[in-house]
């Protein structure tokens, strides 16, 4: 009898530990890049024979994955339960820009992020292998990553949400060299158009992708930047959401932007495909 009890005690917790959430921290190898790249992947409670709505998520200028989930979106393991959702935050290197570089071989985070990485992810994690089930969002230097990568990507991502995000590289002023954008990409004056954010506008307009964006009304680094490119796509047509809310560019505003924005993701995956 004892054996009988313990041995169904066993399988019980073997059945709970199955199906627990996991947040796991792999190395994942980057051909384009010949490195490991830092990746946390973050799952909600998996059954069995389901399939789950994924997000990859992008860091600002000298942050990395460990700190999304413990400082910036700190509520992320609960968003990844209620929202069934997996979340896959890769180290971006501090300041990669999330680009292709045409100077550091070691500096492709655009293909690892839109290619490598999403091809492995859906071949070790029960995602639906879907464009209209994966998104992209990230803040700041990761918001201008998410735009990059995702308008590259139109089959790989349907949505695509950056928060505060540093979209106009001709605004950085001393900040081009400040946030080490040259060193990926070169001078700014010989810097090749297609890596301005605002030239994206007609790829965004013919791609059917969903577009969110927000910025904090004090941040004066980003404030400017983030409206003139909400008016330029409502000048065009573009179908996207803008968001202004009392903030500067700091944890506390981006850590509450980024929560409410997996919320609109969760939405739109559920009523709002194109």
């Amino acid at each position: 009898m004892k054996t009988t009890i313990l041995s169904a005690l066993f399988l019980l917790i073997t059945s709970i530990s199955s199906q627990a959430q996991q947040l796991k921290k792999e190395n994942i190898y980057s051909a384009k890049m010949k490195k490991e790249i830092e990746t946390v992947i973050i799952t909600p409670i998996v059954e069995k024979g389901k399939t789950y709505k994924s997000v990859y998520i992008l860091h600002g200028y000298t942050g990395n994955p460990t700190r999304t989930y413990q400082q910036d979106i700190p509520n992320l393991q609960q968003k990844a339960i209620e929202n069934n959702t997996i979340y896959i935050l890769a180290n971006g290197n501090y300041n990669s820009w999330y680009v292709d570089s045409p100077l550091k071989l070691d500096s492709q985070y655009q293909t690892f992020i839109g290619e490598e990485l999403v091809t492995y992810i859906d071949a070790h994690y029960p995602t639906i292998k879907d464009k209209n089930s994966r998104g992209i969002l990230g803040w700041s230097m990761g918001g201008h990553g998410a735009i990059n990568i995702g308008t590259h990507y139109p089959d790989t991502f349907s949505i695509i949400g950056s928060s505060c995000g540093a979209l106009d590289f001709n605004r950085f002023g001393t900040g081009y060299k400040g946030y080490q954008v040259d060193q990926v990409l070169g001078s700014l004056e010989s810097l090749d158009q297609s890596y301005f954010t605002f030239n994206k506008i007609d790829l965004i307009a013919s791609s059917h992708q969903m577009l969110i964006l927000d910025c904090g009304t004090e941040d004066d680094q980003m404030i400017e930047m983030n409206r003139d490119f909400h008016q330029r796509l409502t000048s065009r047509n573009v179908y996207h959401l803008y968001i202004e809310t009392p903030g500067d560019h700091t944890p506390s505003y981006w850590s509450k932007s980024l929560s409410n924005q997996l919320s609109l993701f969760e939405n739109y995956f559920t009523y709002d495909k194109l």
